[in-house]
Protein backbone atom coordinates (compact mmCIF):
# COMPACT_ATOMS: atom_id res chain seq x y z
CA UNK A 1 0.00 0.00 0.00
CA UNK A 2 1.34 3.60 -0.94
CA UNK A 3 1.83 6.07 1.59
CA UNK A 4 -0.70 8.06 -0.35
CA UNK A 5 -3.46 5.31 0.22
CA UNK A 6 -2.23 4.55 3.81
CA UNK A 7 -2.98 8.00 4.82
CA UNK A 8 -6.40 8.31 3.27
CA UNK A 9 -7.03 4.81 5.11
CA UNK A 10 -6.13 6.37 8.45
CA UNK A 11 -7.61 9.72 8.41
CA UNK A 12 -10.95 7.71 6.98
CA UNK A 13 -10.44 5.30 10.24
CA UNK A 14 -10.09 8.13 12.94
CA UNK A 15 -12.99 9.91 11.38
CA UNK A 16 -15.38 7.03 11.30
CA UNK A 17 -14.47 6.57 14.95
CA UNK A 18 -15.62 10.25 16.08
CA UNK A 19 -18.32 10.48 13.90
CA UNK A 20 -19.45 6.75 15.64
CA UNK A 21 -18.93 8.57 19.46
CA UNK A 22 -20.42 11.65 18.44
CA UNK A 23 -23.71 9.64 16.97
CA UNK A 24 -23.61 7.29 20.25
CA UNK A 25 -23.89 10.58 22.60
CA UNK A 26 -26.58 11.86 20.20
CA UNK A 27 -28.85 8.89 20.13
CA UNK A 28 -28.62 8.44 23.79
CA UNK A 29 -29.68 12.14 24.30
CA UNK A 30 -32.70 11.88 22.18
CA UNK A 31 -33.91 8.76 24.02
CA UNK A 32 -33.76 10.70 27.20
CA UNK A 33 -35.48 13.40 25.62
CA UNK A 34 -38.70 10.96 24.17
CA UNK A 35 -39.09 8.99 27.19
CA UNK A 36 -38.24 11.25 29.85
CA UNK A 37 -41.00 14.29 29.19
CA UNK A 38 -43.54 11.82 28.53
CA UNK A 39 -43.23 10.19 31.79
CA UNK A 40 -43.41 13.21 33.29
CA UNK A 41 -46.34 14.50 31.91
CA UNK A 42 -48.13 10.88 32.36
CA UNK A 43 -47.13 10.91 35.77
CA UNK A 44 -48.38 14.58 36.61
CA UNK A 45 -51.54 14.09 34.78
CA UNK A 46 -52.24 10.77 37.24
CA UNK A 47 -51.24 12.80 40.22
CA UNK A 48 -53.88 15.68 39.07
CA UNK A 49 -56.76 13.29 38.51
CA UNK A 50 -56.12 10.68 41.52
CA UNK A 51 -55.48 10.88 45.17
CA UNK A 52 -51.98 10.01 46.75
CA UNK A 53 -53.87 6.35 47.89
CA UNK A 54 -55.55 5.99 44.57
CA UNK A 55 -54.72 2.82 42.12
CA UNK A 56 -53.55 3.07 38.44
CA UNK A 57 -54.64 0.71 35.92
CA UNK A 58 -54.89 0.13 32.19
CA UNK A 59 -52.74 2.79 30.87
CA UNK A 60 -52.52 3.44 27.05
CA UNK A 61 -52.69 5.81 24.35
CA UNK A 62 -54.84 5.76 21.81
CA UNK A 63 -56.45 8.01 18.61
CA UNK A 64 -59.81 10.00 18.57
CA UNK A 65 -61.36 7.43 16.32
CA UNK A 66 -60.76 4.59 18.71
CA UNK A 67 -61.87 6.90 21.22
CA UNK A 68 -65.15 7.32 19.48
CA UNK A 69 -65.52 3.43 18.76
CA UNK A 70 -65.43 2.58 22.34
CA UNK A 71 -67.73 5.14 23.61
CA UNK A 72 -71.05 5.42 22.24
CA UNK A 73 -72.82 6.76 24.95
CA UNK A 74 -69.53 9.34 25.65
CA UNK A 75 -69.20 10.50 29.52
CA UNK A 76 -68.73 13.97 30.58
CA UNK A 77 -65.04 12.85 30.75
CA UNK A 78 -64.98 12.02 27.79
CA UNK A 79 -66.79 15.05 26.10
CA UNK A 80 -64.10 17.58 28.16
CA UNK A 81 -61.03 15.47 26.48
CA UNK A 82 -62.71 15.49 22.71
CA UNK A 83 -63.51 19.19 22.94
CA UNK A 84 -60.26 20.10 23.69
CA UNK A 85 -58.81 17.49 21.21
CA UNK A 86 -61.25 19.66 18.50
CA UNK A 87 -60.17 23.01 19.56
CA UNK A 88 -56.66 22.57 19.46
CA UNK A 89 -56.59 20.29 15.91
CA UNK A 90 -56.00 23.04 13.71
CA UNK A 91 -53.25 24.54 15.87
CA UNK A 92 -51.05 21.49 16.36
CA UNK A 93 -51.72 20.69 12.78
CA UNK A 94 -49.46 23.54 11.39
CA UNK A 95 -46.58 21.89 13.85
CA UNK A 96 -42.83 21.50 12.49
CA UNK A 97 -43.04 17.47 12.08
CA UNK A 98 -41.24 15.10 8.94
CA UNK A 99 -45.07 13.87 7.67
CA UNK A 100 -48.34 14.81 7.27
CA UNK A 101 -49.90 11.50 8.44
CA UNK A 102 -47.32 11.20 11.62
CA UNK A 103 -48.30 14.36 13.07
CA UNK A 104 -52.42 14.25 12.42
CA UNK A 105 -51.56 10.64 13.85
CA UNK A 106 -50.07 11.69 17.32
CA UNK A 107 -52.17 15.01 17.29
CA UNK A 108 -55.28 13.03 17.69
CA UNK A 109 -54.11 11.22 20.63
CA UNK A 110 -55.75 10.92 23.83
CA UNK A 111 -53.73 8.99 27.39
CA UNK A 112 -56.18 6.75 29.13
CA UNK A 113 -56.03 5.49 32.71
CA UNK A 114 -58.22 3.69 35.26
CA UNK A 115 -58.48 4.77 38.84
CA UNK A 116 -59.37 2.07 41.48
CA UNK A 117 -60.39 0.08 38.46
CA UNK A 118 -63.55 2.32 37.64
CA UNK A 119 -64.65 3.93 34.35
CA UNK A 120 -61.72 4.77 31.86
CA UNK A 121 -60.63 8.62 32.53
CA UNK A 122 -59.42 10.37 29.10
CA UNK A 123 -57.43 12.78 28.85
CA UNK A 124 -55.97 14.91 25.19
CA UNK A 125 -52.41 14.59 24.41
CA UNK A 126 -52.24 15.46 21.41
CA UNK A 127 -50.63 19.15 21.93
CA UNK A 128 -47.87 17.79 24.44
CA UNK A 129 -47.30 14.91 22.03
CA UNK A 130 -46.70 17.58 18.63
CA UNK A 131 -45.01 19.63 20.66
CA UNK A 132 -42.43 17.14 21.99
CA UNK A 133 -41.90 15.68 18.57
CA UNK A 134 -41.44 18.61 17.21
CA UNK A 135 -38.66 19.93 18.98
CA UNK A 136 -37.17 16.45 18.75
CA UNK A 137 -37.02 16.78 15.18
CA UNK A 138 -35.74 20.12 15.10
CA UNK A 139 -32.91 18.78 17.55
CA UNK A 140 -32.02 16.03 15.53
CA UNK A 141 -31.88 17.69 12.36
CA UNK A 142 -29.32 19.88 13.90
CA UNK A 143 -27.45 16.77 15.09
CA UNK A 144 -27.53 15.26 11.43
CA UNK A 145 -26.40 18.70 9.97
CA UNK A 146 -23.51 18.08 12.64
CA UNK A 147 -22.43 14.90 11.64
CA UNK A 148 -22.84 15.72 8.14
CA UNK A 149 -20.23 18.37 8.60
CA UNK A 150 -17.71 16.15 10.45
CA UNK A 151 -18.60 13.51 7.90
CA UNK A 152 -17.78 15.76 4.75
CA UNK A 153 -15.04 17.70 6.20
CA UNK A 154 -13.16 15.36 8.90
CA UNK A 155 -10.77 12.85 6.62
CA UNK A 156 -10.09 16.11 4.59
CA UNK A 157 -8.69 17.89 7.67
CA UNK A 158 -6.78 14.87 9.02
CA UNK A 159 -5.62 13.82 5.74
CA UNK A 160 -4.44 17.78 5.28
CA UNK A 161 -1.83 16.71 8.23
CA UNK A 162 -1.09 13.77 7.31
CA UNK A 163 -0.18 14.32 3.17
CA UNK A 164 3.22 16.00 4.65
CA UNK A 165 4.16 12.69 5.66
CA UNK A 166 3.80 11.08 1.91
CA UNK A 167 5.69 13.92 0.86
CA UNK A 168 8.38 12.83 3.15
CA UNK A 169 7.89 9.13 2.04
CA UNK A 170 8.64 10.72 -1.15
CA UNK A 171 11.49 12.71 -0.26
CA UNK A 172 13.00 9.70 1.62
CA UNK A 173 12.99 7.51 -1.55
CA UNK A 174 14.70 10.33 -3.65
CA UNK A 175 17.44 10.46 -0.59
CA UNK A 176 17.79 6.54 -0.94
CA UNK A 177 18.89 6.51 -4.62
CA UNK A 178 21.52 9.81 -4.20
CA UNK A 179 25.10 8.51 -3.97
CA UNK A 180 26.06 11.13 -1.95
CA UNK A 181 24.23 10.32 1.09
CA UNK A 182 25.32 7.76 3.76
CA UNK A 183 23.25 4.39 3.66
CA UNK A 184 23.70 4.48 7.52
CA UNK A 185 22.37 7.90 7.71
CA UNK A 186 19.05 6.63 5.74
CA UNK A 187 19.03 3.83 8.48
CA UNK A 188 19.49 6.07 11.19
CA UNK A 189 16.48 7.61 10.32
CA UNK A 190 14.15 5.31 9.51
CA UNK A 191 14.97 4.02 12.75
CA UNK A 192 14.41 7.87 14.32
CA UNK A 193 10.74 7.76 12.25
CA UNK A 194 9.49 4.55 13.63
CA UNK A 195 10.38 5.32 17.01
CA UNK A 196 8.03 8.50 16.73
CA UNK A 197 4.90 8.25 18.96
CA UNK A 198 2.64 11.03 17.40
CA UNK A 199 0.08 10.89 20.17
CA UNK A 200 2.99 11.19 22.44
CA UNK A 201 3.36 14.70 24.09
CA UNK A 202 7.43 15.89 23.70
CA UNK A 203 8.72 13.16 21.36
CA UNK A 204 10.43 14.70 18.42
CA UNK A 205 11.99 13.05 15.63
CA UNK A 206 16.49 13.18 16.49
CA UNK A 207 19.21 11.27 14.81
CA UNK A 208 22.44 13.10 15.56
CA UNK A 209 23.31 13.57 11.78
CA UNK A 210 24.21 17.23 11.31
CA UNK A 211 23.13 16.28 7.44
CA UNK A 212 19.61 15.68 8.77
CA UNK A 213 18.81 18.47 10.56
CA UNK A 214 16.58 20.56 8.66
CA UNK A 215 14.46 17.56 7.58
CA UNK A 216 14.23 16.97 11.09
CA UNK A 217 12.79 20.37 12.02
CA UNK A 218 10.24 19.90 9.26
CA UNK A 219 8.77 16.87 10.17
CA UNK A 220 9.18 17.93 14.07
CA UNK A 221 6.99 21.06 12.96
CA UNK A 222 4.66 19.03 11.36
CA UNK A 223 4.19 16.62 14.20
CA UNK A 224 3.59 19.43 17.13
CA UNK A 225 1.35 21.37 14.50
CA UNK A 226 -0.97 17.86 14.27
CA UNK A 227 -0.38 17.13 18.37
CA UNK A 228 -2.09 20.60 18.58
CA UNK A 229 -4.85 20.18 15.84
CA UNK A 230 -5.74 16.69 17.70
CA UNK A 231 -6.06 18.20 20.98
CA UNK A 232 -8.36 21.38 19.89
CA UNK A 233 -10.69 18.50 17.97
CA UNK A 234 -10.37 16.06 21.03
CA UNK A 235 -10.98 19.55 23.76
CA UNK A 236 -13.83 20.47 21.09
CA UNK A 237 -16.13 17.14 21.23
CA UNK A 238 -14.97 16.56 24.80
CA UNK A 239 -16.58 19.82 26.00
CA UNK A 240 -19.84 19.40 23.22
CA UNK A 241 -20.39 15.97 24.47
CA UNK A 242 -20.18 17.63 27.98
CA UNK A 243 -22.31 19.98 28.20
CA UNK A 244 -24.74 18.37 26.24
CA UNK A 245 -24.93 15.40 28.82
CA UNK A 246 -25.19 18.14 31.95
CA UNK A 247 -28.59 19.60 31.01
CA UNK A 248 -30.14 15.65 30.45
CA UNK A 249 -28.66 14.99 33.99
CA UNK A 250 -30.65 18.05 35.00
CA UNK A 251 -33.83 16.91 33.53
CA UNK A 252 -33.19 13.19 35.05
CA UNK A 253 -32.71 14.56 38.78
CA UNK A 254 -35.90 16.60 38.53
CA UNK A 255 -37.64 13.51 37.09
CA UNK A 256 -36.28 11.38 39.46
CA UNK A 257 -37.16 14.20 42.23
CA UNK A 258 -41.07 14.24 41.23
CA UNK A 259 -41.57 10.32 40.99
CA UNK A 260 -40.63 10.56 44.96
CA UNK A 261 -41.75 13.62 46.26
CA UNK A 262 -43.50 15.60 43.03
CA UNK A 263 -47.23 13.57 43.27
CA UNK A 264 -47.70 15.29 46.84
CA UNK A 265 -46.21 18.28 46.64
CA UNK A 266 -46.90 20.85 44.62
CA UNK A 267 -44.22 23.39 45.34
CA UNK A 268 -41.87 20.44 44.03
CA UNK A 269 -44.35 20.05 40.78
CA UNK A 270 -43.85 23.43 39.87
CA UNK A 271 -40.00 24.08 40.73
CA UNK A 272 -39.40 21.27 38.41
CA UNK A 273 -41.52 22.15 35.49
CA UNK A 274 -40.12 25.70 35.69
CA UNK A 275 -36.51 23.72 35.49
CA UNK A 276 -36.90 21.11 33.06
CA UNK A 277 -38.27 24.46 31.00
CA UNK A 278 -35.02 26.41 31.45
CA UNK A 279 -32.56 23.41 30.85
CA UNK A 280 -34.69 22.29 27.69
CA UNK A 281 -33.80 26.15 26.39
CA UNK A 282 -30.37 26.35 27.75
CA UNK A 283 -29.90 22.81 25.17
CA UNK A 284 -31.35 24.42 22.46
CA UNK A 285 -29.22 27.16 22.70
CA UNK A 286 -26.34 25.47 23.07
CA UNK A 287 -27.09 23.60 19.88
CA UNK A 288 -27.58 26.12 17.70
CA UNK A 289 -24.15 28.11 18.94
CA UNK A 290 -22.44 24.65 18.01
CA UNK A 291 -24.07 24.67 14.70
CA UNK A 292 -22.97 27.77 14.04
CA UNK A 293 -19.06 26.94 15.20
CA UNK A 294 -19.68 23.83 13.37
CA UNK A 295 -20.73 25.83 9.70
CA UNK A 296 -17.94 28.20 10.40
CA UNK A 297 -15.32 25.58 10.77
CA UNK A 298 -16.65 23.76 7.94
CA UNK A 299 -16.49 26.77 5.51
CA UNK A 300 -20.21 26.55 4.90
CA UNK A 301 -20.95 30.03 6.78
CA UNK A 302 -20.89 32.74 3.89
CA UNK A 303 -20.98 36.72 4.54
CA UNK A 304 -23.65 39.24 3.13
CA UNK A 305 -21.57 42.20 2.88
CA UNK A 306 -23.44 45.19 1.91
CA UNK A 307 -22.60 49.06 2.79
CA UNK A 308 -24.36 50.41 5.83
CA UNK A 309 -24.82 53.08 8.78
CA UNK A 310 -22.79 51.47 12.00
CA UNK A 311 -24.18 54.21 13.87
CA UNK A 312 -27.94 52.80 12.73
CA UNK A 313 -27.01 49.43 13.65
CA UNK A 314 -25.83 50.18 16.91
CA UNK A 315 -29.09 52.48 17.49
CA UNK A 316 -31.36 49.66 16.70
CA UNK A 317 -29.59 47.04 19.35
CA UNK A 318 -29.82 49.84 21.98
CA UNK A 319 -33.48 49.97 20.82
CA UNK A 320 -33.43 45.78 21.40
CA UNK A 321 -31.61 45.90 24.48
CA UNK A 322 -34.28 48.96 25.96
CA UNK A 323 -37.29 46.22 25.44
CA UNK A 324 -35.73 43.29 26.62
CA UNK A 325 -33.91 44.26 29.33
CA UNK A 326 -35.21 46.72 32.38
CA UNK A 327 -33.21 45.66 35.16
CA UNK A 328 -30.45 47.88 33.59
CA UNK A 329 -29.32 51.71 32.09
CA UNK A 330 -28.98 51.75 28.82
CA UNK A 331 -27.13 54.92 27.30
CA UNK A 332 -26.13 55.61 23.37
CA UNK A 333 -23.34 57.59 22.68
CA UNK A 334 -23.13 57.94 18.50
CA UNK A 335 -20.19 59.32 16.80
CA UNK A 336 -20.77 62.77 15.04
CA UNK A 337 -19.82 61.13 11.93
CA UNK A 338 -22.30 58.67 10.04
CA UNK A 339 -19.35 56.21 10.01
CA UNK A 340 -20.05 53.84 6.93
CA UNK A 341 -18.83 50.46 6.83
CA UNK A 342 -18.70 47.43 4.45
CA UNK A 343 -19.86 44.05 6.18
CA UNK A 344 -22.87 41.28 7.10
CA UNK A 345 -24.95 43.58 8.88
CA UNK A 346 -27.17 40.62 10.72
CA UNK A 347 -23.42 39.09 11.80
CA UNK A 348 -22.16 42.27 12.92
CA UNK A 349 -25.25 42.71 15.03
CA UNK A 350 -25.26 39.44 16.77
CA UNK A 351 -21.78 40.46 17.83
CA UNK A 352 -22.66 43.28 19.67
CA UNK A 353 -25.58 41.55 20.85
CA UNK A 354 -23.32 38.77 22.59
CA UNK A 355 -21.30 41.53 24.17
CA UNK A 356 -24.26 43.55 25.37
CA UNK A 357 -25.76 40.26 26.88
CA UNK A 358 -22.26 39.21 28.66
CA UNK A 359 -22.69 42.79 30.02
CA UNK A 360 -25.88 42.75 31.28
CA UNK A 361 -24.78 38.97 32.90
CA UNK A 362 -22.35 40.46 35.11
CA UNK A 363 -23.48 43.73 35.94
CA UNK A 364 -25.46 44.60 38.85
CA UNK A 365 -28.80 45.90 38.79
CA UNK A 366 -30.09 49.27 37.22
CA UNK A 367 -26.24 49.65 37.01
CA UNK A 368 -25.13 51.32 33.24
CA UNK A 369 -24.45 50.03 29.93
CA UNK A 370 -22.90 52.30 27.44
CA UNK A 371 -23.13 51.65 23.93
CA UNK A 372 -20.82 53.96 21.54
CA UNK A 373 -19.63 54.34 18.13
CA UNK A 374 -16.33 55.99 17.12
CA UNK A 375 -13.85 56.34 14.46
CA UNK A 376 -10.75 55.27 16.21
CA UNK A 377 -10.19 57.31 18.96
CA UNK A 378 -7.70 58.16 22.32
CA UNK A 379 -10.99 55.83 24.04
CA UNK A 380 -11.15 53.29 21.85
CA UNK A 381 -7.19 51.58 22.49
CA UNK A 382 -5.29 51.09 25.65
CA UNK A 383 -1.84 49.90 26.00
CA UNK A 384 -2.89 47.87 28.67
CA UNK A 385 -5.60 45.71 27.37
CA UNK A 386 -4.85 42.33 26.56
CA UNK A 387 -4.93 42.20 22.78
CA UNK A 388 -1.75 44.68 22.52
CA UNK A 389 -3.88 47.33 20.51
CA UNK A 390 -2.20 50.66 21.04
CA UNK A 391 -3.92 54.52 20.33
CA UNK A 392 -1.56 54.64 17.46
CA UNK A 393 -2.85 51.31 16.02
CA UNK A 394 -6.63 53.07 16.22
CA UNK A 395 -6.82 56.48 14.40
CA UNK A 396 -9.15 56.10 10.98
CA UNK A 397 -10.57 52.46 11.92
CA UNK A 398 -14.53 52.89 12.32
CA UNK A 399 -15.43 50.67 15.83
CA UNK A 400 -18.61 50.08 18.39
CA UNK A 401 -17.34 49.92 22.04
CA UNK A 402 -19.80 48.38 25.04
CA UNK A 403 -19.12 49.82 28.46
CA UNK A 404 -20.46 48.23 31.68
CA UNK A 405 -19.68 48.57 35.39
CA UNK A 406 -19.83 44.95 36.47
CA UNK A 407 -17.72 42.56 37.92
CA UNK A 408 -14.81 42.83 35.95
CA UNK A 409 -12.28 40.39 34.42
CA UNK A 410 -9.06 39.37 36.26
CA UNK A 411 -5.73 39.34 34.35
CA UNK A 412 -5.28 35.63 34.13
CA UNK A 413 -8.96 34.95 32.66
CA UNK A 414 -8.60 37.80 29.71
CA UNK A 415 -6.35 36.49 27.67
CA UNK A 416 -8.92 32.92 27.34
CA UNK A 417 -11.92 34.92 27.17
CA UNK A 418 -12.43 34.28 23.95
CA UNK A 419 -11.65 30.18 23.75
CA UNK A 420 -14.87 27.71 23.01
CA UNK A 421 -16.22 26.87 26.32
CA UNK A 422 -14.33 28.88 28.24
CA UNK A 423 -15.39 30.40 31.72
CA UNK A 424 -13.55 32.78 34.33
CA UNK A 425 -16.27 32.18 36.93
CA UNK A 426 -17.90 28.30 35.98
CA UNK A 427 -20.30 28.61 39.46
CA UNK A 428 -21.64 32.28 38.22
CA UNK A 429 -21.49 31.56 34.62
CA UNK A 430 -24.59 28.57 35.36
CA UNK A 431 -26.29 30.82 37.87
CA UNK A 432 -26.56 33.11 34.72
CA UNK A 433 -27.30 30.62 32.09
CA UNK A 434 -24.15 31.00 30.14
CA UNK A 435 -22.58 28.36 27.28
CA UNK A 436 -19.20 29.48 26.86
CA UNK A 437 -19.82 29.81 23.31
CA UNK A 438 -21.33 33.38 22.89
CA UNK A 439 -17.42 35.23 22.64
CA UNK A 440 -16.19 32.41 20.55
CA UNK A 441 -18.68 33.02 18.08
CA UNK A 442 -18.26 37.05 18.77
CA UNK A 443 -14.79 36.46 17.41
CA UNK A 444 -15.64 33.85 14.76
CA UNK A 445 -17.55 36.69 12.79
CA UNK A 446 -15.19 39.61 14.03
CA UNK A 447 -12.28 37.58 12.04
CA UNK A 448 -14.20 37.04 8.77
CA UNK A 449 -14.22 40.68 9.00
CA UNK A 450 -10.69 41.22 9.16
CA UNK A 451 -11.31 42.86 12.72
CA UNK A 452 -10.01 42.56 15.97
CA UNK A 453 -11.27 43.19 19.90
CA UNK A 454 -9.57 45.33 22.06
CA UNK A 455 -10.41 44.51 26.04
CA UNK A 456 -9.99 46.89 28.82
CA UNK A 457 -11.39 45.28 32.73
CA UNK A 458 -11.01 46.02 35.85
CA UNK A 459 -12.30 43.68 38.67
CA UNK A 460 -15.17 45.45 40.52
CA UNK A 461 -14.97 48.23 38.18
CA UNK A 462 -15.81 47.28 34.73
CA UNK A 463 -15.15 45.87 31.67
CA UNK A 464 -15.13 47.57 28.16
CA UNK A 465 -14.58 46.30 24.83
CA UNK A 466 -13.94 48.10 21.64
CA UNK A 467 -14.67 45.91 18.36
CA UNK A 468 -12.60 47.39 15.75
CA UNK A 469 -13.88 46.91 11.59
CA UNK A 470 -11.53 48.53 9.65
CA UNK A 471 -12.40 49.25 6.13
CA UNK A 472 -10.52 49.51 2.51
CA UNK A 473 -12.42 52.14 1.86
CA UNK A 474 -15.04 54.12 4.33
CA UNK A 475 -17.00 57.77 4.00
CA UNK A 476 -17.75 59.65 7.15
CA UNK A 477 -20.53 62.27 6.48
Amino acid sequence: MSANKRTRSISRKINIRNISRIFSSFLVIDILILILPVIFWCSSVENSFAGKDADISGRSFITAAQAESENTNPTADYSAAYNEYLSSKEFNSSRLLPSDSFRNYISSTFYVFKINDRALHYTYAGTFLTDTASNLFIIIIVEAVILLGFAATGSSRIRYYLTPLDDLAFKADMLSSAASLDPQALEELERAINDISPTREGTHLHTGNAEMEHLEDSINSLLDRMRESYRQQSRFVSDASHELRTPISVLQGYVNMLDRWGKDDENILNESIEAIKSETEHMKKLVEQLLFLARGDSGRMKLSMESFSLNDMMLEVYEESLMIDKSHKYEFKPSRDDIRITGDISMLKQTARILIDNAAKYTPENDSIILKTVIGSSECGSSGSPSGVKDSASPGIPAFIIQDEGIGIGSDDAAHIFERFYRSDPARSKDSGGTGLGLSIAKWIVDRHGGYFDVLSREDIGTRITVYLPQKQFTSQ
